[in-house]
């Protein structure tokens, strides 16, 4: 088994024995030893950052498999976080977002209800974005459509699908006179395309939700998607919401 040799030298660079960086890491003095004569153990990670602190390196110089284990090189490395519900994510990380974002809000939901309950002041927020140059849509689904008939009729909920659209008409109305909100019906025929699968895109970052059977969007899963390389998943899901919105018509 190979020595660790890089911490072998950060011990000694710092005076330290097993016994020594043992006590000041809270581990035995046999697990030290195990550390140095096989660099093939990865102790924890709370572990590796206590031995960086006493030793005064970064712990990715003594432990540089632990960074490749963690780093993501397949499909999978745009997939920032995963929510088994989208009522699971976090408020603030939905307000974070609509923050951080300086050119793009793109709001693909069916209806897009939701966001107007959980983010306080969205109309003044989305106000202050469009002024300083952001731009902003809203992809919805045609409340008179075939397609919402036939989601309302699935979901047998009292806030039907149509008033959920209507509600965020009413609230884009209010930024009416805002030259950089757009909003759009998708087409009649990408109606099941539409309300199948939801697309929250901010700049680099995008929340995705595929609906599952009868529930409704807050009990379907959702991915917090982080752009990283061309034809990813990222790109693949917001050149889904950029065809329908191709395809859509003005909401008026």
């Amino acid at each position: 088994m190979p020595l660790n040799i890089a911490l072998r030298d950060g011990m000694a660079a710092a005076g330290l024995n097993p016994r020594q960086l043992a006590t000041r890491v809270g581990v035995t003095p046999k697990t030290v030893e195990r550390w140095l004569s096989d660099e093939s153990l990865i102790p924890h990670q709370r572990n590796r950052a206590d031995v960086g602190t006493a030793l005064g390196v970064d712990e990715r110089m003594i432990w540089p498999k632990a960074v490749r284990a963690a780093l993501k090189t397949g499909h999978d490395r745009e997939v920032f976080a995963a929510y088994p519900y989208r009522s699971a994510c976090p408020q603030a990380v939905w307000g974070q977002l609509i923050a951080d974002a300086e050119r793009e809000i793109f709001f693909a939901g069916y209806t897009n209800y939701f966001v107007w309950l959980e983010q306080p002041a969205l109309v003044q927020t989305l106000r202050r974005k469009a002024d300083a140059g952001c731009r902003i849509r809203f992809l919805l689904g045609d409340p008179a459509s075939e397609t919402t008939r036939q989601r309302e009729r699935i979901e047998d909920v009292a806030l039907t699908v149509s008033t959920r659209i209507r509600i965020t008409l009413e609230h884009l109305a209010k930024l009416a006179d805002a030259a950089s909100v757009e909003a759009r019906f998708s087409a009649p025929d990408d109606g099941a395309n539409h309300v199948g699968l939801s697309v929250f895109r901010f700049d680099g970052d995008a929340l995705v939700t595929p609906h599952l059977a009868r529930f409704v969007g807050h009990d379907s899963p959702m991915m917090h998607l982080r752009r990283q390389q061309a034809g990813g998943m990222f790109d693949r899901f917001a050149e889904h919401a950029e065809e329908l919105w191709e395809r859509g018509s003005p909401a008026n």
